[in-house]
């Protein structure tokens, strides 16, 4: 592959919203029609707490920006549950007249930063406002995954549900800092609720890959092709060479996979705002083309931009 940059689509620190000031994290693509594409992403609030909204751009030019939401889609969960401290949008499913959303759920913790798992609201109104059908979530820690689930990437093929998701491995005190290594896994599911997990990993460490977040899945002419961040677990916050960076696999039927990372066709700019990380990609096809959607520097801090596979 080999991607052209196309600059950057929304900076959360220097935009026309009142309410968006610091992070525009996890993006994702949702092709409403011929003109508009919406993106969803995660602002934080005053307390640092993630919160789901979208934009909306012309889906050829998504730098031109048609309108900025100007509130949450999804509110907070009750009181104890599991997304009562942060909701991150992963993931977007058209089903039959409705839009489920996928996303990430945030507790924080004691004896280490933060516990992950994954809910699903659901939209009647064209993605608008996202309701829970219920309050708990779809996937959480289990018998032989302890830690947490997290970022799924969903695609419903027939009466199939098939979800390539986030798996927390296990954490380690590094520089008196908690830090987590997970990997990416594979589930089932008939209904998008309930899921069946597989046994193995999907997408697993090597000698520099510690962590790999959010994948991106989709299929092109019979072939499953994932983007995903990969990243080292050591400094990855402060040292562009162990930072996030993109990787890429193939698969024949979704479920093994191939590394292909020298192929995914995009690295980090010389300067400005994707420099020094690139992570939680999206994707999208409009007129023939791919396009590539991205977080930058700072896990969101300075917004995301794109780019147009040749």
């Amino acid at each position: 592959m080999k991607w052209i940059k196309k600059g950057r689509i929304f900076d959360p620190q220097n935009n026309s919203s009142g309410w968006i000031k610091n992070y525009a994290s996890m993006p994702v693509a949702d092709l409403v029609d011929d003109e508009t594409l919406r993106i969803y992403f995660a602002i934080r609030d005053e307390k640092g707490r993630s919160l789901p909204t979208f934009i909306e751009v012309v889906p050829e030019q998504p730098q031109i920006i048609k309108y900025i939401h100007d509130a949450p889609v999804l509110t907070l969960g009750e009181l104890g549950t599991f997304d009562d401290s942060g909701i991150m949008p992963s993931c977007i499913v058209n089903d039959n007249g409705r839009k489920l959303l996928y996303y990430v759920g945030w507790n924080p913790q004691v004896t280490v930063s933060y516990r992950l798992s994954i809910g699903m609201a659901e939209s009647f109104d064209g993605g608008k406002i996202f309701n829970r059908p219920f309050k708990g979530p779809v996937m959480d820690r289990a018998e032989d995954e302890p830690f947490f689930s997290s970022s799924p990437s969903i695609i419903k093929e027939n009466d199939k549900w098939r979800m390539w998701y986030v798996s927390c491995t296990g954490w380690n005190i590094i520089n008196n800092h908690s830090e987590p290594s997970y990997n990416i896994r594979y589930a089932e599911s008939s209904d998008g609720i309930k899921w069946k997990r597989a046994e193995t990993a999907c997408i697993d460490y090597d000698e520099f890959t510690k962590a790999i977040a959010r994948p991106c899945v989709y299929r092109e002419e019979g072939i499953y092709k994932m983007i995903y961040p990969h990243r080292s677990v050591t400094d990855y916050r402060t040292d562009r060479e162990k930072s996030y960076r993109l990787g890429y696999a193939e698969s024949k039927d979704g479920f093994v996979w191939q590394r292909k990372d020298e192929e995914v066709g995009i690295g980090f700019s010389e300067e400005g705002w994707d420099s020094m990380m690139q992570e939680y990609p999206a994707t999208y096809t409009f007129k023939g083309n791919r396009y590539l959607i991205y977080n930058g520097n700072g896990f969101g801090q300075t917004g995301f931009g794109y780019a147009i596979l040749k």
